[in-house]
């Protein structure tokens, strides 16, 4: 029996990819303007049960390889991708969700929430610039000056400059104009680009590495790594330390929910509850968290060998 690689309950870039294939070969439900909304709910599943039933495949709804190359000509998305989609849900940004100072990072913005204490912000609107100059200035229009002038400053004033920023009583959000601004720029093909192979490069690849030091050899094994290399840093090196030695004398099953409940554990613990709750999701591929029911086997991560 072939793989279910996308069902119901997946959300995200992937998705939408799913949807926009259906579109582009008028195979939807309910009106175009609204069917790529990135939710593969009811409405996917019935379009993808039609192009199915059109092509002589059989009618689940869900996709399969053979549906998949019925939807398009491109490869499966890549282990990265799909590992990509599950972190980027929880972190809940998407490529321009700009945020301020709720946790002393500045600001935190992008796919898997680059912040500007880390400098990775700044590198990715250089590497923006440098790729098509003019970026800045064409999509930031006269916030680009208050940006370069800020950006020229020491990482203190830079944070402090953020924290003044930020608004609300959690300090969550910016003005209006910073936030439009930088969910254009999220808009812009090479800053999504530049995302993604920031995300490859400095959290999948290092979590790849992660995985083999604790033995953790299956898609849910790396999908948990990449997801502590994204959210977690001292917690998960301290953990890592701590679980290396049982590497290969425990279960896969029972490393994974260690990891979990490690970096949890050694959480701040405004945060511990939904770290363990995140974690524990993807270390049993699938359960409740947020108010939302996850089978991540819908999200092409699950209990096999990852390639």
């Amino acid at each position: 029996m072939s793989r279910i690689w996308f069902a119901r309950g997946l959300r995200g870039m992937i998705a939408r990819r799913i949807q926009l294939d259906l579109l582009r070969q008028g195979f939807f439900v309910a009106p175009a303007d609204k069917f790529a909304d990135g939710v593969f709910g009811g409405d996917t599943a019935d379009a993808l049960a039609r192009l199915q039933g059109a092509r002589g495949l059989p009618a689940s709804g869900a996709v399969d390889t053979a549906t998949w190359q019925q939807l398009t000509n491109e490869a499966l998305p890549t282990l990265f991708e799909r590992c990509m989609s599950i972190t980027a849900e929880f972190e809940g940004h998407g490529f321009g969700l700009l945020q301020g100072n709720f946790d002393g990072a500045g600001l935190t913005w992008g796919l898997i929430g680059f912040t500007l204490a880390s400098g990775e912000i700044q590198v990715l609107l250089a590497e923006a610039e440098a790729a098509v100059p003019g970026t800045l200035d064409r999509v930031l229009g006269p916030l680009a000056a208050v940006w370069r002038e800020q950006m020229a400053k020491p990482r203190a004033q830079q944070l402090a400059w953020a924290d003044g920023l930020s608004t609300g009583a959690a300090k969550t959000e910016v003005p209006a104009p910073w936030k439009q601004a930088f969910a254009r720029l999220g808009d812009e093909p090479i800053v999504k680009r530049l995302q993604l192979q920031r995300a490859y490069d400095a959290y999948f690849v290092p979590a790849a590495a992660t995985a083999r030091k604790l033995k953790l050899t299956t898609e849910l094994g790396v999908s948990l790594c990449f997801d502590c290399h994204v959210q977690n840093g001292t917690s998960r090196v301290q953990t890592v330390a701590e679980l290396a030695p049982l590497a290969g004398h425990i279960s896969e099953a029972q490393m994974r929910q260690r990891l979990a409940d490690g970096v949890a554990d050694r959480s701040a613990p405004r945060w511990r509850a939904d770290v363990r709750g995140r974690k524990t999701t993807i270390a049993n591929g699938g359960g409740a968290f947020r108010g939302r029911n996850y089978v991540l086997a819908s999200w092409g991560l699950d209990e096999v060998a990852a390639a």
